[in-house]
């Protein structure tokens, strides 16, 4: 039986998060949020009755039209217009997991009672999270700047009837479903199709379904950067805890921490060495692994900040009759952000390749691309190859998205954050650094066994024993990509010992 999360204005965490993404939660407005809601919109509809002057995009039009006064009885169909007119995302389909996140972090923004919302408008986003009914959003189409106007329309074309849902693994319009639960659609009310629109969600579920993947990446790393020790029959020396205080920032102590409990009990790491330094792909692993660690845990918390936060505009605040035009639904905090992190996941997918190039270089007893009768055989040639690729065009997403501005709106828009475009790049990247990171597991487990009989610590002994009933040593060529896949698909679902 699903777990029930009520929103309201208490902040969501990460974990939370994770079981909205997945679906394994139900949803509910608490009786505060209800409170606030309609406390909202009450006001929202004595204050059009009773004020004359405009007030933007509640009785005027949107961005450079917002000159153009709007009359009582067009206040509905010009928020109508709003969201039928502004559904231009394009591209891609969004995976099932963001639009999930879209709908609740949506959900719970509303539910801080500053957006004059119906609250028939939020149960039914509700509804449709609940119901696992997904509307068809594309991954383009966003400047990250009035909000994410453009993939947000999308999403909630379905409320009043139009646009596509995935329901039951099918495509199918929105109206059919409405019709299937018996939902009438709704019908908004001043200032609702502006509340949906503006905000900041696509952007900021892009970025909390790529810090959830990150979590377990940043482990990985760790890990599988370990074994990879272990198989060069690398020094232990550089991961020694007088170095990391001397120098406290708070990831490199964190990694080499990591390393050093990973590696406890391992005779390969205690055994004599022959060289005096590693590489610094295995020497400076607390170092980049830990500025990355560092840049992540600081964009992880500004994401926090963003989605418990207000981002619609205008904001209402009813107990001190007070309606704000501004811009928080400006993307700049996320667009910068992201970017940030892109470089840093980029940075651990780049020290990785070099770990797997060292192991095939026939280095320190290892055999020439890992396998016996090389030359016969190619071996473990092709997926540094493929690394490599991987590697080179994290490069090139990590292109700043953030540097970059094009005036919209007929010049009233005139500075957009592109943070839209920083989140579904970054997504590109924790795609890249997964599949990298996947390929330096297979060379470390397949270097290892020419270390034997010696054992590396019992925590990785294990890990490689569950490895290995996924994928096998590689005594003479194989389909590879089959392997590499194979490898991806158990760093994905296994128990890491960190």
């Amino acid at each position: 039986m699903s777990k029930v999360h009520s929103i309201s204005p208490k902040p969501i965490t990460y974990e939370l998060l994770q079981g909205i993404a997945n679906g394994n939660l139900k949803l509910e407005i608490s009786k505060e949020a209800k409170s606030l809601i309609n406390h909202c919109r009450e006001y929202l509809d004595k204050k059009t009755d009773t004020h004359d002057a405009p007030i933007y995009g509640i009785t005027t039009g949107f961005g450079s039209l917002c000159n153009k006064n709007i009359s009582k009885n067009e206040l509905s169909q010009l928020q109508r217009n709003l969201v039928i007119s502004h559904a231009c995302s394009t591209g891609v389909e969004v995976a099932p997991e963001i639009i999930r996140l879209m709908l609740a972090l949506k959900a719970h923004a509303l539910a801080l009672g500053h957006s004059g919302i119906q609250l028939i408008t939020v149960q039914r986003i509700v509804d449709f999270y609940n119901n696992d009914i997904l509307p068809i959003v594309y991954d383009r189409g966003s400047l990250g700047a009035s909000g994410d106007l453009a993939p947000l329309a999308n999403l909630f074309l379905p409320l009043i009837g139009e646009g596509e849902v995935r329901y039951k693994g099918q495509k199918c319009s929105a109206a059919k479903v409405l019709k299937e639960f018996g939902w009438e659609p709704i019908e908004l009310k001043s200032k609702e199709g502006l509340a949906l629109l503006n905000g900041t969600q696509f952007m900021s579920s892009h970025a909390v379904w790529g810090l959830l993947r990150t979590f377990r990446i940043l482990k990985l790393a760790d890990t599988i950067g370990a074994l990879s020790l272990e198989a060069f029959d690398g020094r232990i020396e550089p991961f020694h805890p007088n170095l990391h205080k001397v120098r406290p920032h708070n990831g490199q102590i964190e990694t080499a921490a990591n390393v050093s409990k990973l590696l406890e009990g391992s005779e390969l790491i205690s055994r004599p060495k022959e060289h005096v330094q590693d590489p610094y792909s295995f020497r400076c692993m607390p170092q980049v692994h830990g500025a990355s660690r560092d840049a992540l845990a600081y964009v992880s918390q500004l994401v926090l900040t963003e989605i418990n936060s207000v981002t619609d505009n205008p904001t209402i605040w009813p107990d001190e009759d007070l309606i704000l035009s501004g811009g928080n639904f400006h993307g700049q905090p996320l667009a910068l952000s992201l970017d940030f992190a892109a470089i840093a996941l980029a940075e651990l997918g780049n020290i990785s390749e070099r770990r797997v190039a060292q192991l095939i270089f026939g280095l320190r007893g290892l055999p020439e691309f890992l396998v016996a009768n090389s030359g016969l055989n190619s071996g473990l040639m092709i997926p540094q190859y493929a690394a490599a690729a991987m590697v080179s065009q994290n490069k090139q997403l990590c292109s700043p998205a953030s540097v970059d501005s094009i005036v919209s709106s007929n010049g009233q828009e005139d500075h957009v954050s592109m943070g839209a475009n920083a989140a579904t790049k970054l997504l590109r990247v924790v795609d890249n650094v997964e599949r990298i990171l996947a390929i330096e597991l297979l060379n470390a487990a397949q270097a290892l066994e020419f270390r034997r009989p010696d054992k590396t610590s019992p925590k990785l002994e294990e890990f490689i024993a569950r490895y290995r009933k996924q994928v096998k040593f590689i005594e003479q060529d194989v389909v590879m990509y089959k392997e590499i896949d194979s490898s991806l698909d158990f760093i994905k679902s296994a128990n890491l010992p960190l």
